[in-house]
This record gives structure tokens, C-alpha cells and sequence, in this order.
């Protein structure tokens, strides 16, 4: 009777130390898998965006649905399809894409990001895609009034939060002169309201939001972007990835589908 009791319970210990042993190699293999594979894995390509930065990334109706629409998305479906997985987009505030990056809570991060020195301490990016330039938006009639940074020297200037134009600002403003926002809708309606004297913003995204509001327009100042255009942000170490995704940026160049895709998120704008 003990001798069965004896073998019973040696049994049951192997198996437990078994089943042990292969939980251990399972974790273990899950750490070796590199982001490609995950994604692979998944079959789906999780997005990060922020969808108030026409023609970049925003919110349109489609056939009667709202939908995030924009050439940053037409790239973003371009490298889904190359990898072979479904595309899921998250929308957000562009100051936390970022920090979801880096909570797994995305996998890529597409929203007219600049590779700027601090970002690269905290994700790897791709090459550029979009180079850009940017101007100031004013009230209307104001907007001959600026030709340089030393013309809003005393003024209120408004920002996207997290943004290079944030930076460029910071750089040439006192602080207590920015006002760094979410989104760019708000600040609009900021500048409209008198509580910010202008908006720095991309060239493009610029121009959609005077053709779309009343009452504001663009000054003939020119800001160039000097820290190298707009690229793709992963997470730190996804090399596989990340050569994935420039093979995709380089085949969209040399089709010059990336001038389509600007192009064509322009018009869709407008038309919102």
C-alpha cells in the first residue's frame, strides 16, 4: 500500500516538474521572438496615431462611417500589406503615442513624427518618408504682419503638445509665451477666440485648417525643418522590423506613391 502511495506521488511530481519545464522553455521563446515575428504572429499590425493632423492622419466620412483617414494610414496599410497582417489603428493624443510605444500598447507609431536626439533615446526609427515645412497661422489680416520670429516676439503662441513645432518654438520664444495643446483643433479655436496670437504648424496641415475655418490664414514665413522630416517610430531593438519597413518607405518612393498619398489626403481634407 505505501509502496503504490510512494509511486503515486513520484508521478504525479514528474509530471508537475514536466509541466514546469515546459512553462520555462515557453517563456523562453517568447522572449526570443523579435517584434517581426510577433507582429507575424498576431496577424495584425497595431498602429499608434493622433487624428487631428490633416492631411497626415484624421477622422473622415466614408460612406457614412467615420473613418481615420490620411497618407501617414495609406503608408501605415502599405507596410501591413508587405508583412501579410491586417492593419488596427489607435487613436490618441500625440504626447502619449510614444509612451505606448514603450507600454506595447502599439506596435508602430505613424503621426508625422521628427526623429529628433531625445526621441531616439527612446525608440528607433525609420528612414524619412516626408520632409516638410512649416508656417504660422493668424487671425485674417494679420498674416503679412510676420516675417521673421523676432515679428511674434512679444506674442502668445500656440502648439501642438509633443510636437517639432513645439520645439522649434521653444527655441525661439520665451515659455511663458507657448501654449502647448493636444490637438490642433483646439488650438484653432483658441486663435479664433483670442487666447493665442498664432499656431505653428506644418505647412500642409496649415493650409487645410484656413481652406476649412473662417477668419484665419497663413503667413508668407517660411520655418524649415531642420531636424530631417517626418519617419516611422518602433520600439528600440526591432531591427528586423525596421528593415522591413524601409523596403516598404524605399518601394513607395520609387513608385512615387508617396507624392499620391499626399495628394489624395489633401483632397479627401478638403472635403471634410
Amino acid at each position: 500500500m505505501k509502496s503504490a502511495l510512494v509511486k503515486k506521488i513520484a508521478a504525479v511530481a514528474a509530471v508537475a516538474v514536466l509541466a514546469i519545464s515546459m512553462v520555462g522553455c515557453g517563456s523562453s521563446g517568447d522572449e526570443n521572438k523579435t517584434m517581426l515575428d510577433k507582429i507575424k504572429e498576431s496577424g495584425k499590425l497595431v498602429v499608434g496615431t493622433s487624428a487631428d493632423y490633416p492631411p497626415y492622419e484624421f477622422h473622415a466620412t466614408v460612406d457614412g462611417k467615420d473613418e481615420i483617414k490620411g497618407f501617414d494610414i495609406d503608408i501605415a496599410q502599405a507596410v501591413a500589406d508587405d508583412l501579410g497582417v491586417k492593419l488596427e489603428i489607435k487613436d490618441m493624443d500625440f504626447d502619449g503615442l510614444l509612451v505606448a510605444l514603450q507600454g506595447d500598447k502599439v506596435d508602430m507609431v505613424f503621426a508625422g513624427m521628427t526623429p529628433t536626439e531625445e526621441r531616439k533615446q527612446n525608440a528607433d526609427f525609420s528612414d524619412i518618408y516626408y520632409t516638410a515645412t512649416h508656417r504660422f497661422i493668424l487671425r485674417s489680416g494679420e498674416e503679412g504682419s510676420v516675417k521673421s520670429f523676432d515679428d511674434l516676439k512679444d506674442k502668445k503662441i500656440g502648439v501642438q503638445k509633443g510636437s517639432i513645432q513645439e520645439g522649434i518654438a521653444k527655441d525661439n520664444f520665451d515659455a511663458a509665451n507657448i501654449k502647448s495643446l493636444a490637438k490642433v483643433t483646439d488650438l484653432v479655436l483658441d486663435l479664433k477666440n483670442n487666447k493665442v496670437d498664432a499656431i505653428l504648424i506644418e505647412d500642409g496641415v496649415a493650409k487645410i485648417n484656413c481652406d476649412k475655418n473662417e477668419g484665419i490664414a497663413m503667413s508668407d514665413f517660411v520655418v524649415t525643418d531642420e531636424e530631417g522630416g517626418s519617419a516611422i517610430a518602433l520600439k528600440k531593438g526591432s531591427t528586423e522590423l525596421q528593415t522591413e519597413v524601409n523596403n516598404t518607405i524605399n518601394k513607395l518612393k520609387s513608385e512615387d506613391k508617396i507624392t499620391k498619398f499626399v495628394s489624395d489626403a489633401n483632397d479627401l481634407a478638403a472635403e471634410q
